[in-house]
């Protein structure tokens, strides 16, 4: 090799709650030559999706994994030859953000980018066309992040344009998401619950389910949340643009009007120029490139559009999307086979809590396909015919299996590829996310995003968060207030909630990251069939557990490093030692709560009245996100589990 080039070896980086991950795409070959960022596998998690880029430029020498292949932090995707690279140090650009909490001192009007002050600027495009609307703050996108930090920047009082594609707001949540699968989710509780009275004496008969009804009730509480959305912005004098937004400038965003209940264009064009900007662009599902585009495939959103109850149901993916949609099939019917490549569902939780769920479940399926991928896919007149193979070396794949739906369930990738982001000077990463910085500010310093398009986890409540901060640092800095201007988020965990039967819900370290992570931890553990409100429920096959730190350190009185819980309602059981806190954050001589997962903090956000409540339930309390504090370096109470770091390549 001459003196000019470095070998160097292109690792995982840092996968966050995941102790191993599965490559499903490998997008280079030996002699292919990369550019810094470029796209080098893809792996699939519990939630999404996930490139890993190269941090150099230069000709792929060897790669050294292959389909199927479980990896995890360190492991070596490639050998790369970098003409002139520095092999001892990824570039900065790359390097994660801090762990530390911002600096205890007085904040100044900006808060120091913590994220990205070695992000490149890129050269915005320059804009001198006409002007139909101006604003203080631009919102990118209406879902829980976009109309949460609309709202906010309007109480807090700036002119607010929010630009929204679909015809109403509210975003994947509202629409095809959140709202829509616990409203059938409801249901099918109900249905399951009166199947178990027979055994207590009570017997109804079978039921007779009207799905164009059914789908009526789900369409009808989607309708009075987003009316109850689009009501607030007028009442905060919010100035709604219908269309598709993209950027023309550094401070022009041009929206191509859309039309009907999709988005069909109409050729109408506006320009609006803003000072500052919130992109809350989201993300979309998934779609395999095998799949044949066919009715009888569809992602989450299809799936909640309830068209008909298949006799046979695939769900590919077994993460918590393809898992509580599931559940709804299952009860309104459907026999359900699941294809999973890793060695267990719901990935991210601790195995005791899925084994309760798993062995609950296990008269809804008929395959659990488990260290198996999904290669191929055909449409018959009888179904879809999908194949499957090992994902380890010789094992054994099942034979080919015809289903009459077929769930897309692997995960979601960001939008940030497709907002003209490059214009407004905006770096995006080949993955299509967009880093900021604990203020939620891009590399370009009147920019901010929030949400899924910043990374993981792609979670509601976390972009509310984040809505909130960004919209204050923006009033704080054109209003010159600097508490205001200080606001960021740090956060150090973030719950997780599978709306299954029974429930499962997990917060902070989980068994499996302390024993990967050499963590000494001491559990304590108690079974619900010692609760006298399970057993008269007839559901006590359910725990809760914490897990307390055990290092030397602690002394035998070590604070709670985090907790898990199985069972049905988990929302109905008090969870107050987790957080050590109300959730929400303090304002106004109050706590006022934020929190995503009980149905009421749900309507609360999206359309209903304000003021402080108190918490009830691990899934309403502990969805607090523990760490966020409205100023740098307040204290930090209750769980800790430190900053998860962005997904970003290591080399050696």
């Amino acid at each position: 090799m001459s003196a000019s080039t470095n070998l160097i070896d292109i690792q995982v980086p840092d996968i966050g709650d995941f102790d191993e991950v599965s490559v499903i795409e490998v997008l280079v070959k030996a002699g292919d030559t990369v550019k810094p960022e470029q796209s080098l596998i893809t792996v699939e998690s519990d939630k999404a999706s996930m490139e890993i880029p190269s941090s150099h430029g230069g000709v792929v020498k060897e790669v050294k994994v292959k389909l199927g292949d479980m990896v995890k932090q360190g492991s070596v995707v490639l050998t790369l030859e970098a003409p002139g690279a520095a092999a001892s140090a990824p570039d900065e650009a790359l390097k994660p953000a801090p762990a530390q909490s911002p600096p205890a001192q007085a904040a100044p009007e900006k808060i120091a980018l913590a994220a990205n002050t070695s992000v490149p600027a890129l050269a915005a495009a320059s804009f001198n066309g006409a002007v139909d609307l101006d604003c203080d703050l631009l919102v990118l996108g209406a879902g829980p992040g976009g109309y949460s930090a609309a709202f906010r920047a309007a109480d807090l009082g700036l002119k607010v344009v929010l630009v929204e594609r679909y015809a109403s707001l509210g975003g994947v949540c509202l629409n095809v998401g959140c709202i829509p699968s616990k409203a059938l989710l409801h249901v099918a509780a109900v249905m399951d619950e009166v199947s178990h009275m027979a055994s207590l004496g009570i017997e109804f008969g079978a039921p007779s389910v009207d799905i164009d009804k059914l789908r009526g009730h789900k369409d009808k509480v989607v309708g009075k949340l987003t009316g109850g959305l689009a009501a607030m912005a007028k009442m905060r004098k919010v100035t709604t643009v219908r269309g598709i937004g993209a950027f023309v400038g550094a401070n022009h965003l041009e929206v191509e009007e859309t039309s009907g209940t999709a988005q069909e264009k109409t050729g109408k064009k506006q320009v609006i120029a803003f000072k500052n900007c919130i992109i809350a662009a989201g993300s979309q599902a998934v779609h395999l490139p095998f799949m044949p585009d066919d009715p009888r495939v569809v992602d989450s959103t299809g799936a909640l559009g309830l068209q008909s109850i298949p006799k046979r149901m695939l769900i590919l993916g077994g993460g918590i999307i393809g898992l509580e949609m599931g559940t709804v099939y299952s009860t309104l019917g459907a026999r359900l086979d699941v294809v999973e490549m890793l060695d267990g569902l719901m990935q991210g939780a601790d195995r005791d809590l899925v084994k309760v769920w798993q062995k609950m479940n296990a008269p809804r399926f008929d395959n659990i396909m488990l260290k198996t991928k999904t290669v191929g896919a055909k449409a018959t007149p009888a179904g879809i015919e999908v194949t499957f193979e090992s994902a380890e070396a010789g094992g054994t794949a099942p034979p080919p299996q015809t289903y009459d739906l077929v769930l897309q369930a692997v995960g979601r990738t960001p939008n940030g590829k497709k907002i003209g982001a490059e214009k407004a000077g905006v770096s995006v990463t080949d993955r299509g996310f967009i880093n900021v910085d604990i203020q939620m500010r891009t590399n370009v310093p009147h920019i901010f995003a929030i949400g899924d398009i910043i990374g993981q986890p792609m979670l509601a409540h976390k972009a509310v968060h984040e809505a909130h901060v960004a919209a204050e640092v923006i009033a704080g800095e054109l209003q010159g207030n600097k508490e205001l201007a200080s606001a960021a988020f740090n956060a150090r965990v973030i719950p997780s909630v599978a709306y299954t039967d029974p429930e499962v819900a997990w917060v902070g370290l989980t068994e499996d990251q302390a024993k990967v992570q050499g963590i000494k931890v001491k559990k304590g553990r108690f079974p619900w069939n010692a609760s006298g409100r399970a057993i008269a429920n007839g559901r006590d096959e359910g725990f809760t557990k914490l897990l307390f730190d055990d290092s030397p350190e602690a002394h035998g009185h070590g604070k709670i490093l985090g907790g898990g819980m199985v069972g049905t309602p988990c929302r109905r059981h008090d969870w107050r030692g987790g957080a050590g806190h109300r959730d929400g954050r303090r304002r106004d001589g109050h706590w006022q709560d934020d929190s995503p997962a009980s149905d009421a903090g749900r309507e609360h956000r999206h359309g209903g009245g304000g003021g402080a409540r108190q918490l009830h339930g691990f899934a309403a309390g502990a969805q607090v996100i523990v760490g966020y504090r409205n100023k740098p370096g307040a204290t930090q109470a209750g769980l800790f589990l430190g900053r998860k770091k962005k997904l970003q390549p290591t080399v050696e």
